[in-house]
């Protein structure tokens, strides 16, 4: 499932990434072109904007109703039966493209040496060349992914 998000919902673009879904975000775009990416890719759009949506006729959409991201992660969940597909950080949360497995070894030139010491595992993304690992704004992101695994309607 892919979506392409209104440019008034990137924390919610981003907590998608970080729960390992395809979702396309641009912080700024013109609504025409958001549906004709939507149209030539399938995508769903998501967004608050009802203007919007009135012109989106041939492009699946879901109207945001909340104002915070975390009832609207929930809505998109829900209403997509979603919960049993989230696969967290396996997607780069600045292009949206899924990350590659990076051996130690080869992240070494790559990160600090502070970094290379302390994390485990690393991942890199093949389009950015972006590299993740486990650091410590990790443990705020898996309490609020535990969050919102536990949150059902």
């Amino acid at each position: 499932m892919k979506f392409i998000i209104d440019c008034m919902l990137g924390k919610l673009a981003k907590w998608l990434k970080i729960l390992g879904f395809d979702a396309l975000f641009f912080s700024k775009i013109e609504d025409d072109e958001l549906l004709d990416i939507a149209r030539k890719e399938g995508r769903i759009l998501l967004t608050k904007d009802t203007g919007l949506i009135g012109r989106a006729k041939d492009v699946e959409t879901l109207f945001l109703e909340s104002e915070e991201w975390q009832d609207q992660v929930q809505q998109v969940l829900e209403h997509f039966n979603l919960r049993e597909k989230i696969a967290p950080h396996t997607r780069c949360i600045d292009c949206n493209v899924e990350l590659k497995n990076l051996p130690k070894k080869n992240a070494k030139n790559l990160v600090s040496a502070f970094v290379f010491d302390k994390a485990d595992s690393f991942a890199l993304c093949p389009n950015c060349g972006r590299v993740f690992w486990r650091g410590t704004h990790f443990k705020d992101m898996e309490v609020q992914i535990q969050k919102i695994l536990k949150k059902k309607p």
